[in-house]
């Protein structure tokens, strides 16, 4: 029984890590590198965003009307289709690869507005940036008004967590090079 369990155990946990692994998808690779490259975004930040936002289901709609990919919210998508010259109607964000663009510019606005603080800009992605501007004024939950101490978003605070262990998960396993 001994030996068995040598054997089983081993191979239980090597199916476990694959399976973990291939959970970790690189689909649509050429538009994240194209589009996080044009943002000056890092890719595997683009990729845990969508790890963490629609598990890379581009026609994923969540409960409050955010769609595709980069989970966009349609006024969000409007707001940046002017900003880019592009022509806005909600199924462009069905388009990987519209989605994809508009999800980076987004958040390269976010990252820009919060002075290249990305958990700013990943909190902010997720809660509004009117909701992280708030509480960087708010001594509850800023000392300084520019890093938080304290997301009072349980939700908010999840989302970060999840999207930096994806990141770290692309960055150290998946995305390496």
């Amino acid at each position: 029984m001994k030996k068995i369990a040598l054997i089983i155990i081993p191979l239980i946990i090597v199916f476990t890590v694959m399976v973990f692994f291939a959970s970790y998808q690189v689909r649509f690779s050429q538009e994240i590198i194209m589009e996080s490259t044009e943002q000056g975004l890092d890719k595997n930040l683009v990729y845990a965003i969508i790890k963490t936002e629609s598990g890379f289901d581009e026609k994923a709609v969540s409960s409050v009307g955010a769609k595709g990919l980069m989970q966009i919210l349609p006024s969000t998508a409007s707001w940046v289709c002017s900003k880019i010259d592009l022509e806005y109607s909600e199924d462009i964000l069905f388009n990987p690869q519209i989605n994809i663009k508009i999800g980076c510019y987004y958040l390269k606005y976010l990252i820009d507005l919060f002075d290249n603080n990305i958990e700013n800009a990943i909190c902010s992605y997720n809660a509004g940036q009117n909701a992280v501007l708030s509480w960087l004024a708010d001594r509850r939950y800023s000392e300084d008004g520019e890093n938080l101490k304290e997301i009072p978003y349980k939700e908010t605070k999840n989302y970060l967590k999840k999207v930096k262990f994806n990141k770290f998960i692309y960055d150290n396993f998946v995305n390496r090079y």
